[in-house]
């Protein structure tokens, strides 16, 4: 291990204190599209405790993931749960929480997790090399799939179809008719997606209910174009995320070779110690919006006060959150995997699946999915990064999105 990486006891960096392992970080410090929301007015908040508290204040409402758009498209029917608030939020959340609860995730798709890793490293172990952006969305995409309900058709094509569609909001350089092309296309996937994957698992649920969210959303009388918004939220959180973080995680553990030999060698509560360590240092989505429904009085750690006057909108910095040395202690941008037990925490991934009433309820389902995922990947003989992920900027989630990423063994 190089002494950049040294991890210290005591909970100090004496090594190159300055280093910066984040792999996101040149990208997310060039992009503007941050600066550009918030030129009309509003806050950036990159305080651990303020953001935390803003979360759970109860007095905010959703702003970002295009939420003015989805809910004037919301009007006349089901607002999307990620945009619900107040009681009608919290009634779902509440009808919905039995299909994500770490207990419920352990016991009943373990299994689906361990069979789709062995086949998936079966393949890359035949063919020899493999993108594994593309290994970890098929892997991704089966388990939300499960949890949604998306049964009823190509797990390959649907992959296919979100990739085209969630590609929009990354920051490419093109020409305007390149653009006019790439719009279409993401149409183009929105529609396929709901007549090839959205649409037969409706057809097949109205005729036989299922333990799963799709049949929940039909008992709740939700139209099929609701459902379809539904499910699009669900694939971005469930699907595109955690592929992301596989694919990133891998991509720090693969130039580490001690700490990939830890996390081998760990229990399963230790991988998750050491993903939670990666998913601070990367969060996918790097910030969240809010503005303010009322006005808000919010205190530090300091005890210093912010007053936030009611319909601000709030940018707050998950990326810079994350690394707050008042949570995150000494040397916040560094991989330390002890960082959690030093600070005498039982998880430092901090603010990456947020806080509050709009909390990620996926955050079970991710990590133990990328646990086994990775288990997997790095008990295949003679692993090796053959080369390193492309990465992008989205300006939809604040984040990065990883491509060819190519494995190979032999």
């Amino acid at each position: 291990m190089s002494q950049a990486h040294a991890i210290s006891p005591s909970g100090t960096c004496p090594y190159h204190a300055d280093i910066d392992e984040r792999k996101s970080a040149a990208a997310a410090a060039a992009s503007e599209a941050r600066a550009q929301k918030l030129a009309n007015g509003g806050i950036k908040v990159e305080n651990f405790t303020l953001t935390r508290k803003i979360l759970r204040s109860g007095g905010t409402r959703q702003a970002g993931f295009m939420a003015d758009l989805v809910t004037r498209a919301s009007a006349k029917g089901s607002t999307p749960v990620l945009f619900q608030e107040g009681d009608v939020h919290q009634k779902q959340r509440t009808a919905t929480a039995r299909f994500f609860a770490p207990r419920v995730v352990t016991s009943r798709y373990r299994d689906t997790m361990n069979r789709l890793s062995d086949g998936l490293m079966q393949r890359l172990a035949k063919k020899g090399s493999a993108d594994l952006a593309e290994l970890s969305m098929e892997m991704a995409v089966a388990v939300a799939a499960e949890i949604i309900g998306l049964t009823d058709s190509s797990l390959t094509g649907m992959s296919r179809r979100l990739n085209r569609f969630f590609a929009q909001g990354v920051i490419r350089k093109v020409s305007p008719f390149r653009k006019i092309v790439n719009l279409f296309n993401n149409n183009f996937g929105l529609v396929a997606f709901y007549w090839m994957d959205v649409r037969p698992a409706i057809r097949s649920r109205k005729k036989a209910r299922k333990d799963d969210l799709i049949s929940h959303l039909i008992d709740q009388g939700y139209s099929n174009r609701e459902i379809l918004t539904e499910c699009m939220t669900y694939g971005a959180a469930g699907m595109v995320t955690t592929k992301e973080f596989i694919v990133m995680a891998a991509w720090h553990l693969l130039e580490r070779d001690e700490l990939r030999a830890r996390f081998v060698a760990g229990s399963e509560a230790e991988r998750i110690t050491i993903l939670d360590e990666i998913l601070r240092l990367e969060p996918i989505v790097g910030a969240l919006y809010r503005r303010t429904t009322r006005d808000l009085e919010i205190e530090d750690e300091n005890g210093q006060v912010t007053k936030i006057p009611e319909g601000t909108l709030i940018d707050m910095d998950i990326r810079a959150a994350n690394a707050d040395p008042v949570s995150a202690g000494a040397c916040p941008y560094q991989l330390r995997p002890d960082r959690a037990e030093e600070l005498g925490k039982s998880s430092i991934g901090m603010m990456s699946f947020g806080d509050g009433n709009h909390k990620c309820p996926g955050a079970a389902v991710a990590m133990q999915e990328t646990a086994i995922f990775l288990d997997r990947l790095f008990n295949l003989p003679g692993l090796r990064m053959k080369t390193a992920p492309t990465l992008q900027w989205n300006t939809l989630t604040v984040g990065y999105e990883l491509s060819k990423a190519i494995v190979a063994v032999r």
